[in-house]
């Protein structure tokens, strides 16, 4: 008799434990019609991390430098620069010693559907004058972490050979070190920032005060980024 007692016993605690789970289970469940939602998760931002410190260079064909005036108060005209280069230095442990510099041909503006002659205005003297400053240019000088992946970036700003000072509020969208069909790493960022226009000699058509008529004299910039950096490490034999 004692030979089936052991396992009758067990076979009641293990029935009781289930009972319980499941009692315990439908008092947490939530009940059909209920307002009370579950809980969302919240994707943890991208990071540096395990990235290699060196250089990085800008990949033209994932990189795109887009920017914005508002045109009589109607509307906000958009055009772009399609040819441009740049170089970063970055230490994944050392963020804040990060290193950019940019380089802009003002002669590559491309806007929508321009009227005749309208691109020559715009690069002309009265707006960007290209032919007399055949570069704009970023050097970066401090930066700011704001979170695990944002970051401001101050730097001088040359248009018309004015230099200013302009910070672009940097945001870090992920990064890998490489594989076999891409063997560099590879960082992704993009970027917001806004100038006066004004503050670099181009004044023309700026609305008086208290109207919109005419072209703002804030410039919104919005950029794309790709970079490519050190080569894949190759595992040792």
């Amino acid at each position: 008799m004692l030979k089936w007692l052991g396992p009758v016993a067990m076979t009641a605690l293990i029935i009781g434990s289930c009972s319980q789970k499941s009692d315990s289970a439908l008092m947490t469940a939530p009940v059909a019609g209920s307002t009370e939602e579950a809980p969302v998760a919240v994707p943890t931002p991208p990071s540096v991390e395990g990235l290699p410190a060196g250089e990085y260079r800008l990949d033209p064909a994932h990189a795109s430098l887009v920017f914005t005036v508002n045109h009589l108060g109607f509307s906000h005209y958009t055009g772009q620069f399609t040819r441009f280069s740049a170089e970063m230095t970055l230490d994944p442990a050392n963020p804040a010693a990060a290193q950019l510099t940019a380089t802009v041909d003002p002669a590559s503006l491309s806007i929508p559907s321009p009227p005749d002659g309208f691109v020559a205005e715009l690069t002309g003297d009265k707006w960007i004058n290209a032919a007399a400053f055949p570069q704009m240019t970023f050097k970066s000088t401090s930066v700011a972490v704001t979170g695990s992946n944002t970051a401001n970036v101050t730097g001088d700003f040359t248009l018309r050979g004015v230099t200013k000072p302009l910070t672009l509020a940097m945001t870090f969208n992920g990064g890998y070190v490489g594989h076999v069909q891409d063997p560099h790493a590879r960082v992704g960022f993009s970027a917001t920032g806004v100038l006066k226009r004004s503050d670099y000699g181009i004044d023309f058509g700026i609305p008086a005060p208290g109207s919109t008529m005419g072209v703002s004299d804030e410039v919104t910039i919005a950029i794309e980024t790709e970079f490519t950096g050190p080569p894949l490490a190759t595992p040792a034999p």
